[in-house]
């Protein structure tokens, strides 16, 4: 698997933390949702909570202005978090270093597990970065495309050297 991808593993894994999605350091502990307001129709389907919102579980913590959480029955089939940027950061297992994602538009599908980062969209694990104004994540084939048909929307990403593993020392002259 990709250094790349990994980050959206980890947004895909605890986007929604209520329905068993979370990290294993995470997904035990009590989740916290605030916002400014919140709108519950139990009838739709539909939560939409309003304004600061934030979402805590553990190391997780999800911010935006708003965001819309969409049922059937007791199953979540999407999640959807808007900003300016909306911002999710995790600390993942067995790192000492968060993974960060930010974009105007983060949506989660739960079936088939899928994800979207939309406007202004970054993922940043470890230094590495990718960054485009569309980046699509299907986790069950392990893909990520990212770009738009659009000319000057480009992807850009920035990759960290690593120190070689097994590295022996160099001749001395």
């Amino acid at each position: 698997m990709t250094r790349i991808t990994m980050p959206l593993i980890w947004l895909a894994l605890s986007l929604v933390p209520a329905a068993g999605w979370a990290l294993s350091t995470d997904r035990n502990q009590p989740m916290s949702i605030e916002a400014d307001r919140v709108e519950l129709n139990d009838g739709k389907g539909v939560s939409v909570y309003h304004g600061n919102v934030k979402v805590t579980q553990g190391t997780l913590v999800l911010t935006g202005e708003t965001m819309t959480v969409y049922n059937k029955g007791d199953k979540v089939e999407k999640v959807v978090m808007e900003g300016k940027p909306a911002t999710y950061r995790q600390r993942p297992d067995n790192k000492d270093q968060d993974v960060t994602a930010k974009a105007l538009r983060m949506e989660y599908y739960t079936n088939p597990e899928y994800i979207i980062l939309l406007k202004q969209a970054e993922v940043e694990q470890e230094g590495d970065v990718l960054r485009s104004q569309r980046i699509e994540y299907d986790v069950v084939k392990d893909k990520v495309n990212a770009g738009t048909d659009q000319p000057k929307d480009r992807v850009h990403i920035t990759i960290q050297p690593r120190p070689e593993k097994n590295q022996t020392e160099p001749r001395k002259p």
